[in-house]
């Protein structure tokens, strides 16, 4: 029976870190998230999140690669293309969805529901993809 490549976990976990500090980075739309929550996007560059908090994002990359591992081993995935579909199913009907309910009920700009839905998007695209093709056999 296939296992959990655990290396993998850590790997997709940290491309996920990765890509999460890109995205909300400047580069990108770090500014547009700021002003949308209503912070002087200026301050961007000062800021620096404390280490609890970044310690416990890693830690939510991790449950979620081992979560979405399980689901790669479970459901046979062994190249990109499977494991692009599974993610794509996986925000679809979680993530995206969830945060439709912060859209509905919190008012939340649909502006930053595109922000954070993306984010969402492309780091389960990657992690699902880094699992898939990097699986034990």
């Amino acid at each position: 029976m296939p296992r959990i490549n655990y290396l993998a976990v850590v790997a997709a976990a940290v491309a996920a870190f990765v890509v999460g500090a890109f995205w909300y980075s400047p580069l990108l739309f770090g500014k547009a998230y700021m002003m949308l929550r209503g912070i002087d996007p200026d301050a961007i560059a000062s800021m620096r999140p404390p280490l609890g908090e970044l310690v416990g994002e890693f830690a939510r990359y991790l449950v979620v690669a081992y979560v979405l591992a399980r689901f790669v081993v479970l459901l046979g995935i062994v190249d990109a293309m499977s494991a692009v579909r599974l993610a794509l199913w996986v925000w679809i009907g979680f993530q995206a969805m969830l945060l439709v309910g912060a859209v509905i009920h919190e008012n939340m700009p649909v502006k930053l529901y595109a922000i954070h839905a993306g984010d969402a998007l492309v780091k389960t695209l990657l992690m699902t993809v880094i699992l898939g093709v990097w699986r034990a056999r």
